[in-house]
């Protein structure tokens, strides 16, 4: 992958994702320097300090290295970087990458199940009758892409009043890297987001505080979207 002069200049937004690109594909592998920022800055046709924040934030995300002084490499991300490269991973190259997809469906599972226990015996009785009518809306909502943003919020609540910064946290990373391929999981999750019934159980466990019934509820729902993307990620692998 070779780099693509930016017609704008300082705009480190679009340098940053051409070199995140480059990293995460695997066409900058852990150890490879990467060129100085005059060098950089001269290939993408940009400012130098638009480079140097550019590497900066790679730095910060743990994707590359800057050494004081000395050369900039590449780091191993899969055994640095944090949740927060998830999103990267999702989307790169105009492209939803299926393999890390798949492992966001799977980690909202097994969230989801633990949060929606949290929230029966954290939320307060003002949460409680919200999720209730979050799924009287959801019943009434026909549009396909909408009634996948009330899903998004109603699971936003739950997430609230399980009142754990670190579940909110990865919640916020799971919807960023989520979101961008929304369109194409609306016609895989309608499996989900239309039965209503997974909905109002769930609700109404959370409601009576029950956090076992919460878990079990919650598992049940999530099957349904997990079961519907191995359909299609095995009917996209062909026989």
């Amino acid at each position: 992958m070779t780099l693509q002069p930016i017609t704008r200049q300082s705009i480190p937004d679009e340098i940053f994702a051409q070199l995140a690109a480059q990293v995460l594909s695997g066409d900058r592998t852990p150890g490879d320097t990467l060129p100085s920022e005059r060098t950089l800055s001269e290939a993408l046709g940009v400012s130098r300090p638009a480079v140097r924040e550019a590497l900066g934030r790679l730095d910060r995300a743990r994707l590359i290295q800057v050494r004081q002084g000395g050369s900039t490499v590449v780091r191993d991300f899969r055994a640095e970087a944090g949740f927060d490269v998830l999103p990267l991973l999702l989307v790169h190259g105009g492209d939803v990458d299926r393999a890390t997809l798949a492992s966001v469906i799977e980690a909202r599972a097994i969230i989801g199940a633990q949060v929606a226990a949290l929230a029966a015996g954290r939320a307060t009785d003002d949460a409680r009758a919200r999720l209730r009518g979050m799924v009287d809306e959801l019943a009434t909502e026909s549009d396909p892409v909408q009634r996948m943003w009330r899903a998004l919020g109603f699971w936003e609540l739950i997430v609230d009043s399980a009142e754990s910064i670190a579940f909110r946290l990865l919640f916020n990373t799971l919807r960023q890297a989520y979101v961008p391929a929304l369109d194409v999981l609306v016609n895989v999750m309608a499996a989900e987001v239309t039965d209503i019934e997974h909905y109002r159980v769930l609700a109404d466990a959370i409601a009576a505080g029950d956090a076992d019934a919460a878990r079990m509820a919650a598992t049940a729902m999530l099957e349904l979207g997990s079961a519907a993307f191995t359909a299609l990620a095995n009917q996209l692998e062909g026989p």
